[in-house]
């Protein structure tokens, strides 16, 4: 059930983010479809859109779409920069801001409402100054829920307000298309639709068990929940991160050698970068493996010392896939590979003797680890200055994996915790 409050929860969305940027740093761009990217479409502006450009697309079959189709390259800090100030803005309105990506936020106006009004006046306000402060349009739904505000501000789409009432909750949800819940993809949503379930109140009449059966055990339990608006998770201010990782997905494909070390070195280049760039290091890696069916097989390790560099970090994830595989028969098809490094500490270069029994050691403790711990900020600073392509390992350069820009990605690395 939702909580016992009024509707104070607000999910703040700027409309399409990256390119809403372009056009406001070149106001010839408005109005007219432009793409960010080249070869992948990374954003796309509402004009584009309307041809069925999406992020993610080729750019070739995003040019066939929409043949007056503009690409732009991407101003990297031009959006963190206007990201930070539409935070600021919501800051001034309530301390409780739980930024989840570079573009949205959650916030709960319940102890605000006393100051500023309503939360639907909160909203309309914050609207208003981001739109006059900063130049970008903003969508903001307001609900008892942060689910339910994450529906309502994706309905305000584009450049809206859309506010649930306590008690609408039901009637708000029950028409709108499955594809709006968390959680719900394309592949998710294909599943549903041979169920003949395409709207939330057809996927909230289905119980749970049969929903389990048919996505697989736990997610039909967790959808089922959404579509009744069932959601306790409160609105958290930010804490500093006890976990780094990233997860590239597949499509179908056989777990071979070669793409283990070709995968889990492209996302241990990614997840070591950032550690190094956080000024920390892992003690735990996990690695997980899904498979058609979107079941998962998890293997982790604890390490001593604790680790930040990249070499280490690919060794010891594909000897976990390793492992984790090991239990299938044959070699079986993967559709996502992640990796996770948690137990975070300080990062520090100490040579070891090995005299303690204990964890594995795999760190920057003995000569290889130390050659690996210099050439990586060896590799950090010339990224740093020239870019993140312009260096890197073989294995990662000439990885199959997209080519979608680092830069891009720190950016839109966080996503919002699951029910």
């Amino acid at each position: 059930m939702a909580n016992g409050r009024g509707a104070s929860i607000l999910h703040a969305d700027l409309d399409a983010f990256y390119a809403s940027v372009e056009q406001l740093l070149d106001p010839s761009l408005r109005h007219r479809p432009i793409a960010v990217g080249g070869g992948v479409v990374l954003a796309a502006s509402y004009e584009a859109r309307s041809f069925g450009v999406s992020a993610g697309m080729p750019g070739w079959r995003a040019r066939q779409l929409c043949p007056g189709l503009m690409f732009v390259p991407g101003h990297f800090r031009e959006y963190q920069r206007l990201g930070d100030q539409v935070i600021e803005v919501l800051g001034a309105f309530t301390p409780v801001v739980e930024r989840i990506s570079i573009d949205e936020a959650f916030l709960d106006v319940a102890g605000a409402v006393h100051m500023f009004g309503p939360p639907a006046t909160i909203a309309a306000a914050i609207r208003g100054r981001v739109r006059g402060e900063v130049g970008l349009p903003l969508s903001v739904g307001v609900a008892r829920t942060k689910h339910l505000a994450k529906v309502a501000s994706q309905v305000a789409k584009p450049d809206g307000l859309v506010v649930v009432p306590a008690g609408a909750e039901r009637a708000f949800l029950e028409p709108l298309p499955v594809g709006l819940l968390w959680g719900v993809g394309p592949v998710r949503q294909a599943q549903l639709a041979e169920a003949g379930i395409f709207t939330v109140g057809q996927l909230a009449a289905v119980h749970s068990d049969v929903l389990d059966s048919l996505l697989g055990k736990g997610a039909g339990g967790k959808l089922a929940a959404l579509a009744t608006d069932v959601d306790p998770r409160r609105v958290e201010q930010p804490r500093r991160a006890v976990s780094i990782g990233a997860q590239a997905a597949l499509g179908r494909r056989t777990a071979t050698s070669e793409l283990l070390h070709s995968a889990l070195g492209y996302l241990a280049d990614r997840v070591a970068g950032r550690l190094r760039a956080a000024g920390r290091a892992a003690r735990t890696i996990t690695v997980r493996v899904r498979f058609p069916g979107l079941r998962s097989v998890t293997r982790s390790m604890t390490v001593r010392p604790a680790i930040s560099e990249t070499l280490t970090l690919t060794e010891l994830a594909v000897e976990l896939a390793v492992t984790a595989l090991a239990q299938q028969r044959g070699e079986p098809e993967v559709t996502l590979l992640a990796i996770s490094a948690s137990n975070l500490v300080e990062p520090a270069l100490q040579l070891e003797l090995p005299l303690e029994a204990g964890a594995p050691r795999r760190g920057a403790g003995d000569g290889a680890g130390t050659a690996r711990w210099l050439l990586d900020r060896s590799v950090d600073g010339i990224r740093a200055r020239f870019g993140h392509q312009a260096v890197g390992y073989a294995a990662v350069v000439f990885s199959d994996m997209d080519r979608v820009p680092e830069a891009f990605r720190e950016l839109a690395q966080h996503d919002p915790k699951p029910l």
